[in-house]
């Protein structure tokens, strides 16, 4: 993990709708001023552990980030994965529980700028439409959480494969939906096992219910509106 130079990735903030009102010399300024850390981490390598105390609201500026939750048998169940510009922390700053719920971890090579929440407070003071995003963000975050909460409260696999295909149509509004992750990490997502998953697939598929290969799932018979 070791700090680099930031100024190529201004380019990236400037895009975000969180920092529209904001001209690229005018959030530099502010940032210089105010401090930030920028940092790298490898695959697999632990952004924040579960517990920690949350200090910073961190937008990835390269690559992509799993939260995840490892029971005491080691099983790992892949809550989201957010990828860069994305932001992670937003719920979690301002709360009077600020403590990860689960790990954080680089699903890839990552690079992630901290903003404290001293700099949150600055910047929502010069300006409001910075605060009502950041509250949107916050927003977002919990109804994907909540969606989550739903599928894994399914209790067969098959019900939880359905649950995510229906929020994915939701967002993708086909019914061919690409799938920017493997099996492994689809698996993950669910809390099952590969194998169990591929079952299932493969029961789905004689059923008539969808098609699927590496990299999209095609619904055909599964009732998704």
């Amino acid at each position: 993990m070791v700090k680099i130079k930031t100024d190529q990735y201004f380019e990236v903030l400037a895009g975000l709708d969180l920092f529209k009102n904001f001209s690229r010399d005018e959030l530099k300024a502010r940032l210089d001023a105010s401090g930030y850390e920028v940092k790298r981490y490898e695959k697999d390598q632990i952004i924040h552990l579960e517990n920690e105390v949350c200090q910073s609201l961190d937008i990835i500026l390269e690559g992509k980030v799993a939260v995840q939750k490892i029971d005491e048998e080691g099983n790992v169940l892949t809550i989201n994965i957010f990828s860069a510009p994305e932001i992670i922390g937003a719920h979690l700053i301002f709360s009077t529980r600020n403590i990860y719920p689960m790990t954080v971890l680089a699903d890839s090579e990552v690079v992630i700028l901290r903003l404290n929440r001293e700099l949150i407070v600055e910047l929502g003071q010069s300006d409001p439409g910075f605060m009502v995003d950041l509250l949107q963000i916050i927003s977002d975050r919990i109804m994907i959480l909540a969606d989550k909460i739903r599928t894994i409260s399914h209790n067969t696999i098959r019900e939880q494969i359905t649950a995510f295909l229906t929020y994915e149509f939701s967002l993708q509004k086909s019914r061919v939906l690409k799938l920017n992750y493997t099996k492994k990490e689809l698996a993950e997502r669910l809390g099952v096992k590969r194998t169990s998953l591929s079952r299932e697939l493969n029961k789905m598929r004689r059923d008539g219910l969808l098609d699927y290969d590496a990299r999209t799932i095609t619904l055909k018979g599964l009732d998704i509106k």
